[in-house]
């Protein structure tokens, strides 16, 4: 057999034995996965240490994604696994579009039931998958030290370092020898001065290799805590009576129910009275009363109540309780639920009048949003209570319009949208609303760009403005490395160089 058959054949059974040792589902594994979240740990300090993140970001996921497959197979399930193949690519979407706070969250919690999904088939109930989450997020990071150190008590390791103690041992003596006769290795052994290695080596270098190997650990070496279960022992003697239930029937019985949910309704009743007689009727308000301070003044204790009042009809109407059945109740719940529809509506209506008046901002699209939400929520209620659905159902209802509304925010530019809305909305362009707030506009980043522009030219040339502008064309340009790159940051390159080729007299993008 010749030498290089032989080697080929070597390389094969290697390979071949690391393959088996990646599947084997036990320590002799560990020193293998403590080799990948090294790697893991490396490519975040190549991709994330003192760089701007943004696709690099993504990039990371997919490998920790392919790495903890590989490390994982033996408890994968594949119909499971295509599942969660499915729901880490729907997380990296908005990730790609733009990296903030709220995609990042969604990219991790894509990721996280991913991996849940393909190595836990045992979780099949909400409750189960929420601990088995909450297990593997604030939990699993911990497992990094005491589990690798497990690896200096394996004779495998042991055997590791004998077998390649000779070789490491001549290698050093072969290196030696070929810098003495050539200067360029001898400049490259010379940069393995432990003094030079030191000089690259700093404390917050070190923490941060600390934090990306427990953060990915979790993801190699896959660990999911098993419910355990308790049989109850016999017990002897008499049974103890059952605890008296902890709201009495005088407390929340039907006749109280019927008579908060009267004047419940009254009282609702006036206020939507009110709400239509001068927000949506347009009747002149009282002196030193601006329909901004009314419509402001309203909008946000207007859903607490509409939230207290969710949690009255979840209480009162609760399944088996005395008011359920009622047919005098029922419709009573349905009208006073119907009210708190039309005053989320009309918080809606507030805040849109401010808004008209006092510009848009991050807050409050976020109000627009969570009263909303809101709406929906107290719609869902009426829905259990028709359908006769229950309190699981509810819950999974609302946390499914939740994942869509978040998912759905995380691609909508909102920084552009709220610099647009307050320039085309602004006395200085006609509208109705103040005068621009310009620096305002410079928190949003460079999204903003565009709106910024347009200010500049409206007002003739601010230089101040146009020298502050100058920073946000900088942090775009960064933006646009590859480490930090996103579609959002492309699409509005493009938008800004198609503006500065419509108005040569505008100043250029970069």
């Amino acid at each position: 057999m010749s030498p290089i058959t032989k080697g080929v054949l070597d390389m094969t059974s290697l390979a071949s034995t690391i393959a088996a040792d990646i599947q084997r589902d036990g320590h002799s594994s560990i020193p293998a996965k403590l080799g990948c979240a090294l790697a893991l740990a490396a490519l975040a300090d190549w991709l994330f240490y003192g760089q701007r993140i943004g696709l690099s970001l993504t990039l990371f996921a997919l490998s920790v994604a392919c790495l903890s497959v590989l490390f994982n197979q033996a408890s994968l399930d594949l119909r499971r696994a295509g599942i969660g193949a499915a729901v880490l690519v729907a997380g990296l979407v908005p990730a790609v579009e733009d990296l903030n706070t709220l995609s990042f969250l969604i990219l991790t919690a894509s990721l996280t039931i991913a991996l849940l999904l393909a190595t836990n088939p045992e979780t099949t109930e909400l409750a189960d998958r929420a601990r088995a989450l909450r297990n593997l997020v604030l939990i699993g990071p911990f497992r990094f030290f005491p589990e690798a150190l497990q690896v200096f008590n394996m004779s495998a390791f042991t055997r590791g370092i004998a077998l390649w103690l000779l070789p490491v041992t001549l290698g050093t003596v072969f290196v030696a020898l070929f810098a003495a006769a050539n200067p360029v290795i001898e400049q490259w052994v010379s940069l393995l001065n432990p003094k030079v290695i030191l000089d690259y080596v700093s404390i917050p270098r070190v923490l941060f290799w600390l934090l990306m190997l427990a953060l990915v650990w979790p993801f190699i070496h896959v660990r999911w805590r098993r419910r355990k279960v308790v049989i109850p022992a016999a017990v002897d003697g008499p049974v103890p009576p059952p605890l008296p239930p902890l709201v009495s029937a005088e407390f929340l019985g039907a006749p109280t129910i019927l008579r908060s949910l009267i004047l419940f309704n009254l009282l609702f009743a006036a206020q939507s009275l009110l709400d239509g007689i001068y927000l949506w009727g347009h009747v002149a308000l009282p002196d030193n009363v601006t329909y901004a301070w009314y419509a402001h003044r309203g909008a946000y204790p207007l859903i607490v109540t509409a939230l207290l009042a969710a949690a009255f009809v979840l209480v009162a109407m609760r399944p088996g309780g005395p008011a359920e059945k009622s047919r005098v109740i029922r419709p009573m719940v349905y009208l006073w639920v119907g009210q708190n529809v039309l005053l989320v509506a009309s918080s809606i209506l507030r805040l849109d009048l401010y808004v008209d008046v006092y510009m848009l901002t991050y807050w409050r699209i976020a109000a627009f949003i969570w009263m909303g939400l809101v709406a929906l929520g107290l719609i869902l209620i009426v829905a259990r209570i028709a359908l006769d659905r229950s309190n699981r159902w509810l819950v999974c209802a609302n946390l499914i319009a939740l994942t869509i509304v978040l998912y759905g925010s995380a691609l909508v530019n909102f920084d552009a949208f709220i610099a647009d809305y307050n320039l085309n909305h602004s006395s200085e362009t006609g509208g109705t609303g103040v005068k621009i707030d310009a620096d305002y506009l410079l928190t949003l980043g460079p999204q903003a760009l565009p709106a910024i522009d347009k200010v500049i030219a409206l007002r003739g040339g601010d230089y101040c403005l146009a020298g502050r502008r100058d920073r946000l064309v900088e942090s775009q340009r960064q933006d646009l490395a590859w480490r930090a790159w996103g579609f959002r940051s492309w699409r509005l390159q493009h938008r800004l160089d198609a503006q500065a080729k419509g108005q040569p007299g505008s100043q250029p993008a970069g």
